[in-house]
């Protein structure tokens, strides 16, 4: 696996670290040192999909990314929901 990404990268870079990677083929997308997706050009996509002999729908690489949940820090709807859960007692 030559051409990786971490999300860390993904997420200060934006954009222009997948059109940086895409350069050099398919972009493994690393995430806690383990491939957690392949981001492909157009091109790509389509040759891939064309030998499947139509379009299958899929996520984009943003709705893949905020289907995950991020780790570390709780954001404000987890701070708000356990705040509530503390008051309802």
């Amino acid at each position: 696996m030559e051409n990786t990404l971490t999300v860390a990268e993904l997420k200060r870079r934006g954009a222009a670290a997948i059109e940086d990677g895409l350069e050099h083929g398919p972009i493994h997308i690393l995430k806690r040192n383990k491939t957690a997706a392949v981001v492909l050009s157009e091109s790509d996509y389509l040759r891939l999909i064309g030998a499947r002999g139509g379009k299958t729908p899929g996520l984009t690489a943003m709705q893949w990314l905020l289907a995950h949940p991020r780790s570390g820090r709780p954001g404000k709807r987890d701070i708000d929901r356990g705040l509530r859960k503390d008051r309802d007692w």
